[in-house]
């Protein structure tokens, strides 16, 4: 298993708040838009492993309605 820490990532889709946590090796702000993307549907959950997959982009997240991606470390991590 992996030794990431949690990471809550705080988004809005189309205007309503949305929330998750997630176990991550490193967190920075285009991991969390990718992630965020992921959580509303749209991006693609990579496999274990594989890093060929691609990252949503802000700007592609924006055109889905996602905004306002916001991330902290959790304080239980």
């Amino acid at each position: 298993m992996s030794n990431g820490s949690l990471y809550v990532v705080v988004y809005h889709l189309h205007g309503e708040a949305r929330r998750f946590i997630i176990r991550a090796e490193r967190m920075d702000n285009a991991n969390a838009w990718h992630w965020a993307a992921c959580d509303a549907g749209v991006g693609v959950i990579p496999r274990f492993g594989s890093s060929n997959t691609k990252k949503v982009s802000k700007p592609l997240a924006e055109r889905y309605g996602i905004t306002d991606v916001q991330w902290s470390r959790s304080s239980s991590s």
